[in-house]
């Protein structure tokens, strides 16, 4: 690049650093800068679009346009040229902007007389700002170094925007990080909580986005790559690393030495830029890469070059992770995405979490469900809004969080939480008492666990055992496989604290979003239909033994109940139930105790086992349904997906139907069955399984209350009934939808209070009211009992 264009950046970037420094309103602020931005590019006009909401852009200031367009011209993301800039995060550089596609023309701007366009985005770290655009009367495009100058401007005014530079009374000017914000996700485990954000990785800062030296920027660039490379190295040579972790880091060492990489940074240091802020602009850069890949290997591969940016952007501010701060005393932890074993690190002092990324199948939401805590995921931009500190509220039920909620809000909110507090008063008063409905049917309602903070919950929900105990989490917490004796002593403490009621220990069910970091990972098309579960313990039966060595001898002489997830056929459960008779054969041999009564079963999670051969039926111990996979299977409904998970009801006739089939078949045997499963766990969806025949259901222990209150309350066989008229009259589902109800259930509830069953009240007026205009209604009290598009 020629001198003089470098000195001419840098001089833009000098002026415009001397007009920022100058004490001001923000507007005045951003009418100097358009003004001194179409000087020293020598175009008639420049203009800064900013974002009013994430859906809107509103011009903020314009040399060149009619004034009175300022705060009053507005547009939708992906309308016009600026909507498509701010939408792709890509410049648009036309000499016929008129002739472009998608050109909307705003008569106010009077901006018909200029045909020459280029706008860019103003966007920090992947966020999305705004747009700048200069226009020209000439029909000319822009040069290449031309436009290089507008992107580093727009650069550095992110950069101030962020540090609120431009804060004024109008909505697309308001502080960022003051204004109440609320981010619909999705439901990752129920529960409502109010606290205090806890960033898990804090957000670097950088105050200084202009370079005054760009010669010492570019030896502390250097310096900071070194330092960079040099960890990269130290961690590769660190004896306990196994072959894929070095894989991963071999990737990040193959960024780190990139010549591209740094040569990029260093051309905008040389432009004007300071070392941390061209990090930044080719960080920015890569996230928007990121978002137009459709290749899922290359779009980690610049995953990874992001979390590179960030290590490398803490070098040279000095902010590390530890950043200096308390953790506050009602904590919710806010990140793009965390490990089982960070998570189970908090433990139970947090509040909440809530995820920017994640699946509702992850190895968080796993211990999330585990501790108890409220967890929503998918929270689209929560870490690039989020302080530590900020008031937030966490609705799981609705997967719905309030970041600086507004008071009527959080007044709500706190009702609503008080209501529920009530409600469980109401369910321990139940404790004692049997899931017994009006005729004298007794239900058994088990409950699910994975981590020995569960078992307290036995006594305390008022389960009659552990239905499902998911062995997988001591595996996914470590980065090595544990060893039989830490998973005997871990199951022995288990049975221990069960104190003889009956756990059901299901065998390692890892593969699709359940993968071990030690283990080598497959890339495969489809993977939860693919190599996981008990099909990883049959091709390598070596852990499968080791676990099942390690139950016979925690169980030492009492009754143990092994289990095998994902069976799709009657040869596979044989085939494992053979490996268990081995061992136990040789854990005699050996003169280890034998169980006293060992059970062996098999989870049906694929509509195949529904029609396997009777003699799986008599070979099986015991049957339990998963619900989850086998829904998501029946229907052809991938549960991590939004978009159809939705689509599709538990009370659907033709699945009930196919539930009723398992019942009966299990019955000509005498095999006991259960229903294992979030629907499980939903008081109007449990009581239509047992009206079914399932005589266990197995669920999250806060679930027991509710589904006890509910099932003590109808009658099982007139609710059998009803599903039966209901498909003899040709309906889709059970559930029917009067008018001004989304899928109410009041079939099920004596007098009609289906909505508010089990002890829960109606939701306390305001709160739906507050969140998109919905009209408040039980749901919001009485999650459980939900419409079918959040049971799905």
């Amino acid at each position: 690049m020629p001198e003089r264009t470098e000195s001419e950046s840098r001089k833009l970037l000098r002026r415009l650093r001397d007009v920022l420094a100058v004490p001001g309103k923000g507007q005045d602020r951003l009418d100097s800068i358009t003004h001194l931005i179409a000087d020293s590019m020598g175009t008639e006009v420049c203009s800064i679009y900013l974002f009013r909401d994430p859906e809107t852009l509103e011009l903020c200031a314009t040399e060149g346009l009619k004034k009175e367009a300022v705060h009053q011209t507005r547009m939708k993301l992906g309308e016009g040229l600026v909507g498509r800039v701010a939408r792709s995060g890509v410049p648009v550089n036309t000499a016929d902007a008129p002739g472009e596609k998608g050109f909307r023309y705003m008569p106010e701007t009077g901006e018909e007389i200029f045909s020459s366009f280029l706008g860019v985005p103003i966007q920090r770290v992947g966020e999305k700002l705004g747009v700048l655009v200069v226009q020209s009367k000439e029909a000319r495009g822009f040069s290449e170094d031309e436009v290089y100058a507008v992107e580093v401007v727009a650069m550095v005014l992110a950069e101030m925007t962020e540090l609120g530079a431009f804060i004024g009374d109008d909505g697309a000017m308001k502080a960022l990080h003051r204004q109440p914000v609320m981010f619909r996700g999705t439901q990752g485990q129920e529960g409502a909580a109010e606290g205090r954000v806890w960033l898990h990785e804090p957000r670097v800062v950088v105050t200084n986005p202009v370079a005054d030296d760009p010669l010492t920027e570019i030896d502390r660039i250097r310096a900071a790559v070194g330092e960079l490379r040099v960890s990269i190295d130290d961690l590769l040579g660190a004896e306990e690393l196994d072959k894929d972790q070095k894989q991963v880091l071999e990737a990040y060492r193959m960024f780190a030495h990139s010549r591209g990489w740094l040569r990029r940074m260093e051309e905008d240091i040389m432009r004007g830029l300071s070392a941390e802020a061209a990090v930044e602009k080719e960080q920015s850069a890569a996230r928007t890469r990121m978002e137009q890949v459709p290749d899922a290997y290359l779009r980690e591969r610049l995953h990874d070059l992001d979390d590179l940016s960030n290590r490398l952007l803490r070098i040279l501010t000095g902010q590390g992770k530890d950043t200096g701060a308390e953790m506050p005393e009602n904590p919710v932890l806010v990140a793009r995405n965390i490990g089982p074993a960070e998570l189970l690190e908090y433990g139970r002092k947090l509040r909440g979490v809530v995820l920017q990324e994640g699946s509702v199948g992850s190895h968080a939401a796993i211990v999330a469900r585990a501790l108890a805590i409220p967890l929503v995921i998918h929270a689209d931009r929560i870490t690039a809004e989020a302080l530590n500190g900020d008031q937030i509220l966490v609705d799981g039920d609705q997967g719905i969080v309030h970041l600086r909620p507004e008071e009527t809000v959080a007044r709500a909110f706190r009702d609503k939480i008080a209501m529920q507090a009530e409600a469980q008063k109401r369910y321990a008063s139940l404790r004692g008492l049997p899931a017994e409905d009006t005729a004298g049917t007794c239900i058994r309602l088990d409950m699910n666990a994975g981590l020995m903070a569960d078992l307290p919950s036995l006594e305390s929900s008022g389960a009659a055992g552990v239905g499902l105990f998911r062995t997988e989490l001591q595996f996914l917490i470590r980065n090595k496989m544990p060893k039989r004796a830490e998973l005997a002593s871990l199951y022995t403490r288990v049975m221990d604290a069960a104190q003889g009621q009956r756990v059901v220990f299901r065998t390692l069910d890892i593969g699709s979003d359940k993968v071990l970091t030690y283990m080598k990972p497959n890339d495969e098309p489809n993977p939860a239909m693919g190599w996981r579960a008990i099909r990883v313990g049959l091709d390598k039966p070596g852990v499968l033994r080791m676990q099942v060595q390690a139950l016979i001898r925690a169980a030492a002489g009492r009754p143990l109940s092994i289990m095998f997830p994902f069976v799709a056929e009657h040869a596979e459960f044989a085939e494992a139930r053979s490996h268990v008779l081995r061992e136990l054969h040789r854990e005699r041999s050996l003169g280890h105790v034998a169980p006293e009564r060992l059970e062996i079963g098999a989870m049906c999670e694929t509509p195949s086992l529904a029609f396997a051969p009777r003699a799986f039926f008599e070979l099986a111990d015991f049957i339990s349904v998963g619900g989850n996979d086998l829904k998501q299977f029946f229907f052809a409904a991938d549960r991590e997906n939004e978009r159809v998970r939705r689509r599709y009801d538990t009370l659907n006739l033709s699945f009930l139907g196919f539930l009723e089939g398992i019942v009966a078949r299990a019955a000509e045997t005498g095999t006991p069955l259960s229903f294992c499963g979030e629907d499980a766990g939903r008081p109007v969806e449990a009581v239509a399984l047992a009206a079914l025949g399932f005589r266990t259901l197995s669920m999250r222990p806060a679930s027991i209350g509710p589904v006890k209150a509910l099932i003590r309350r109808v009658n099982l066989a007139e609710a059998k009934a009803v599903i039966d008229t209901a498909r003899a009259n040709g309906a889709e589902t059970a559930r029917p939808r009067p008018a001004g109800l989304a899928g109410a259930a009041d079939w099920l509830i004596p007098g009609g209070e289906g909505r508010a069953s089990g002890g829960a009240a109606p939701a306390p007026p305001g709160y739906l009211d507050r969140v998109e205009g919905a009209k408040a209604g039980p749901d919001v009290i009485c999650p459980e009992i939900s419409p079918p598009e959040a049971n799905a």
